[in-house]
């Protein structure tokens, strides 16, 4: 009889602290209240599972974290192929997302009529980190002012600096908390430093005299660019500890004058196959036709190679890293000797976009990516 009235003591107790349809349980639906990246606070209930990803590289972010089935809208950007289409995401999930409603134009134009028709749980508002096209405070607030509706602004951050990576993965861990997916949040930034450690690994210990001086031309930023387009901080070279001769003047895209490419002499010349875009080939073209180019050390010795351009409606991080892998077999062929660079690229598309789509992404580019261009 004792034990008989302890258990029943016990199965009340329990029964007493059961929730009520009015509280939520720890693993429902709960509000949380959020700082943003332009320090605003928001309040928002979690999980939530209709989402708008408004501006450049939006998207992409919720494909990274497994969050497209939330999408309830998107911009006209997102409802059609490029050509050629220089998003590996688009190549996987389009066909899922040129359905749904459309709620503005692309680069964070949206139209506040159109979210209140949509009516989504929350907002995630980003824009190409230090471009003129970037979210900014007044773009965020004004939108969760029209609509009514939690808006959650970010900059896309990048990989380029410490404080740029650091923008990029609060947001991707921010995503995570708002639907629900915090461990792949966790997933995909230890993806990311995983790859980043093992670049580093096979090639931290080559003495500076010893780096291979390297250019990369044609760099796509907001559409095809020629020859002078660069970036002085390319994150490729900088994880396989190549020297970019265009180094040292800044972290961020620029031209270039050709008489400093010509002076700069690289051993390896790279070019950013978006150029293909441009007329007569872009970058490829001048490296073909124009004297001074012709005479250079690179052309002339026939190390002239096709990178996969990753600038497309902001940065594809799969094709940054996969690029990475590709300079390193071609700069130090004995480090990255267990490398298949078109097995590696199909390896990252496949964890962040879904599918391994390099074959299908390359084509866009002539095939061209990941060879040796003959000049």
């Amino acid at each position: 009889m004792g034990l008989l009235l302890v258990a029943f003591l016990g199965i009340a107790g329990c029964v007493g602290e059961a929730t009520t349809p009015d509280t939520p349980s720890p693993s429902g639906p709960r509000e949380v209240t959020i700082t943003d990246g332009f320090d605003r606070t928001v309040t928002v209930a979690v999980p939530a599972t209709e989402v708008l990803a408004s501006g450049s590289g939006a998207v992409r972010y919720m494909v990274y974290m497994q969050g497209q089935d939330t999408l309830v809208g998107v911009d006209d950007r997102e409802k059609s192929f490029m050509n050629p289409e220089g998003r590996p995401y688009a190549l996987v999930h389009l066909n899922q997302m040129k359905d749904l409603p459309l709620f503005g134009q692309n680069r964070g134009r949206d139209d506040p009529e159109k979210v209140i028709a949509i009516n989504p749980q929350v907002i995630f508002k980003t824009g190409a980190t230090g471009q003129g096209s970037a979210t900014n405070v007044g773009d965020v607030s004004a939108l969760q002012e029209k609509t009514g509706i939690p808006v959650i602004g970010y900059p896309y951050g990048s990989l380029r600096t410490a404080d740029e990576k650091d923008e990029m993965y609060t947001y991707l861990r921010t995503i995570g908390l708002v639907i629900g997916k915090e461990d792949r949040a966790e997933e995909v930034i230890d993806y990311i430093e995983a790859t980043m450690a093992d670049l580093e690994r096979r090639t931290h210990d080559i003495p500076e005299n010893e780096q291979k001086r390297v250019y990369i031309g044609g760099v796509s930023m907001s559409g095809a660019h020629g020859i002078i387009s660069t970036e002085p901080a390319y994150p490729p070279f900088l994880w396989v500890h190549a020297n970019n001769v265009a180094s040292g003047i800044g972290t961020a895209h620029v031209d270039v004058a050709k008489e400093a490419i010509v002076d700069w002499d690289a051993e390896y010349l790279f070019i950013d196959l978006g150029t293909l875009g441009m007329e007569n080939d872009g970058a490829l073209g001048q490296v073909k036709t124009d004297p001074a180019l012709k005479g250079l050390s690179a052309v002339k010795s026939g190390k002239v190679y096709g990178l996969l351009p990753y600038n497309s409606y902001n940065t594809n991080y799969e094709v940054v890293l996969a690029n990475a892998y590709y300079v390193g077999t071609v700069l130090y062929p004995d480090r990255f000797a267990d490398v298949d660079p078109v097995k590696k690229a199909d390896e990252l598309f496949t964890f962040f976009v879904g599918e391994p789509v390099f074959e299908e992404y390359n084509a866009g580019y002539r095939g061209l990516g990941f060879t040796q261009i003959p000049v």
